[in-house]
C-alpha cells in the first residue's frame, strides 16, 4: 500500500509545534508551555538546586525558520497573553532568554524553583485560562475564580456560565484529557530515572514484534517493576507536592506503560525503518541520521537512551545514531559523530547542531561522519506552512537526489495526507505508508485549544526512496500491494493500515 503519485513541477526541522495554518495538535515536550514544563522538570530534577553556568552554544552559521517562535505566536493567538505568563513562570523576560534556556545557554538556578511544589504550581499555572473564553487570571475580576474541571483535572474555566457553554464540546474529550493531565505529572519520573524500567533482550525476532502488547510480553517480571516504581520516592514525592490528590494505583501503572512506550517510540520506530528497507543490523556496522533533530529529541537526553535496538537486535555490529538540527540543546550527546564503524553491540549517540544539508557538505562528504544507512526525521512538520517547508526544501532534495532510504513520521491522518501531497510534488518515490505499530501510547493535546481529539507521536509513518524516475525494480508492485518494503507482510494487515491514494 502506499501514496498515489501525482507528476508535476516544484520548485525542513523537527516536530511540529502549534505552527500557524495548522490544526494538529503539539506534543507535550513540543509546544511553548509544554517545553517549559520540561525545562522546569529537568531543572528541578531529582532535587530543586542551584545548576553550573554552561558555556554558550556555538550559534550555526545558518538557522532555519524559528519554529518555537511560530508556535508562541499561534499559542498567543488561541489564548492572548499566554506566552507572556510562560515566560514568567520560567522567571525570562523575553523569548530570547528562552532561547537561551533551550540552547543550554541559562543555568538551572536562573528558573527561581526552590521546592518541589513550586516547581508542580508553576507547571500547573501554565494551563490556567477560560477553555472557553480563553481569559488568563489577570483578566478576570477575580484572579482566584478560575476553577479546574473535577472530572479531567485539566482545563479550566472562569465561570459556571462558560463552564456550562463549553460542555457539548469538552464531554468529547474529557476523558482522554484526564490521561493527558495524568501523563504530564508522571512524566516527571522520566527525569528522575523511574522511567523507563529495565527491559530484556528480545525472545522474539524483530519480525515477529507486530507492536506494543508483543514487546510488553517479552518484560520479565513487569507487574514487579512497575510496582518498584509505585511504591518510589519520586512517586510519593510527585503527590506530595502536586495539590492533586494521588490516582489509584490501576491509574498510575497504565500512565507509566503509556510514558514507557513514548519514551522507547523513537528507538523502535529506528528498528521498524531497518526492518521496512531490509537493512541488517548483523551484517555490518549501521549509521542512522535522525534528521531535523531539535529539543523533543534531545532536552535531557542520556547516552543510553536508544539502548532498546540492542535489546532488539542482540548480536548487532554496532550502530550510530546522529541527531542534526539547529535546535539540539547541548548534553551528554552533543559528541562529534563518528568517522570510524560504531563500537560492536552498542548503540552510540552523537549530535550536531546546524541544517543537515550543511552537516552533509562539512561531514558527510569530507567523510568525518559516514553516510547513512537510514535517514529518520520525527514529525518534520515541512507541511505546516511555506516557511518551514522552504527551510525544509535542500535537505528534501538531498535526500532525494542521493537515493536515501527515509523514513518520516508524523501525528495524524489530517498530517499525512498533507506531508504526501508535498513529497509528490517534489517527485519523492513514496515507497509507502502506515500506521505506525510503535507509535506513542501517551495522548497529547493543543495545549492553548485543548478541547481537541488529542493524537499520539508518530502515529504514522512515511517511507521514501529517491526520485520516482529511479524508482527501484518492482517497487510499483509494493506500492499498489504492500506497503511494507523487502519481504515484510503487509502494513494493513500488521498495524491497521490506511486507505490508499490519500495524496
Amino acid at each position: 500500500m502506499a501514496g498515489g503519485r501525482r507528476r508535476g513541477g516544484s520548485g525542513r526541522r523537527g516536530a511540529p509545534r502549534q505552527h500557524p495554518g495548522t490544526l494538529t495538535p503539539a506534543p507535550a515536550p513540543a509546544s511553548p508551555s509544554a517545553t517549559a514544563t520540561t525545562m522546569t522538570q529537568r531543572n528541578a530534577g531529582a532535587a530543586p538546586k542551584p545548576g553550573r553556568t554552561k558555556k554558550p552554544a556555538k550559534e550555526p552559521a545558518a538557522r532555519a525558520p524559528d519554529v518555537d517562535s511560530l508556535g508562541f505566536q499561534a499559542m498567543d493567538r488561541n489564548v492572548p497573553g499566554l506566552s507572556h505568563v510562560i515566560l514568567q513562570k520560567l522567571n525570562m523576560k523575553s523569548y530570547e532568554d528562552y532561547k537561551s534556556a533551550m540552547d543550554g545557554r541559562k543555568s538551572g538556578s536562573d528558573f527561581g524553583i526552590r521546592t518541589y511544589f513550586e516547581m508542580f504550581q508553576k507547571m500547573e499555572d501554565t494551563f490556567k485560562f477560560c477553555a472557553e473564553c480563553k481569559k488568563l487570571p489577570d483578566a478576570l475580576p477575580d484572579p482566584k475564580s478560575l476553577r479546574r474541571c473535577k472530572r479531567c483535572q485539566n482545563v479550566y474555566y472562569c465561570g459556571v456560565a462558560c463552564q456550562r457553554a463549553n460542555w457539548p464540546l469538552h464531554k468529547k474529550f474529557c476523558k482522554k484529557l484526564k490521561l493527558v493531565a495524568l501523563d504530564r505529572l508522571v512524566e516527571w519520573l522520566v527525569f528522575t530515572g523511574d522511567i523507563p524500567f529495565p527491559t530484556e533482550t528480545w525472545t522474539k525476532p524483530a519480525w515477529d514484534v507486530e507492536g506494543w502488547e508483543d514487546w510488553f510480553s517479552m518484560q520479565e517480571q513487569l507487574e514487579e517493576k512497575l510496582g518498584a516504581i509505585l511504591a518510589g520516592r519520586y512517586m510519593t514525592l510527585l503527590w506530595a507536592n502536586a495539590g492533586k490528590p494521588r490516582p489509584e494505583d490501576r491509574e498510575l501503572r497504565d500512565s507509566i506503560r503509556r510514558l514507557v512506550t513514548d519514551f522507547h517510540s523513537r528507538p523502535l520506530t529506528i528498528g521498524l525503518g531497518l526492518r521496512l528497507f531490509s537493512i541488517e543490523p548483523l551484517a555490518k556496522a549501521l549509521t542512522v541520521h535522525v534528521v531535523g533533530a531539535s529539543h523533543v529529541e534531545t532536552l535531557n537526553a542520556r547516552l543510553t537512551d536508544y539502548d532498546e535496538l540492542t535489546r532488539m537486535f542482540p548480536g548487532h555490529r554496532g550502530m550510530e545514531v546522529v541527531m542534526v538540527g539547529v535546535d539540539v540543546v547541548d548534553g551528554p550527546i552533543m559528541r562529534p559523530p563518528l568517522a570510524t564503524p560504531a563500537p560492536q553491540g552498542r548503540v552510540y549517540l552523537s549530535s550536531y547542531k546546524g541544517l543537515y544539508h550543511d552537516f552533509w557538505e562539512s561531514h558527510v562528504e569530507t567523510k568525518l561522519a559516514s553516510r547513512p544507512d537510514l535517514v529518520v526525521g520525527f514529525h518534520p512538520g515541512f507541511h505546516a506552512c511555506p516557511d518551514l517547508l522552504a527551510g525544509w526544501l535542500p535537505t528534501l532534495l538531498l535526500l532525494r537526489d542521493y537515493r536515501l532510504p527515509v523514513l518520516f513520521t508524523v501525528y495524524s491522518e489530517q498530517e499525512l495526507k498533507s506531508s504526501l501531497q508535498l513529497l509528490v510534488e517534489l517527485e519523492m518515490h513514496i515507497m509507502g505508508y502506515a500506521t505506525n505499530p510503535f507509535a506513542s501510547l501517551r495522548p497529547e493535546q493543543v495545549y492553548s485549544s485543548p478541547n481537541k481529539a488529542p493524537v499520539y507521536c508518530s502515529s504514522y509513518y512515511i517511507a521514501l526512496l529517491g526520485p520516482v524516475a529511479l524508482a527501484v525494480p518492482g517497487a510499483e508492485d509494493l506500492e499498489n500491494g504492500d506497503g511494507w518494503l523487502g519481504e515484510e507482510p503487509s502494513a494493513a494487515g500488521v498495524a491497521g493500515g490506511i486507505t490508499p491514494g490519500l495524496a
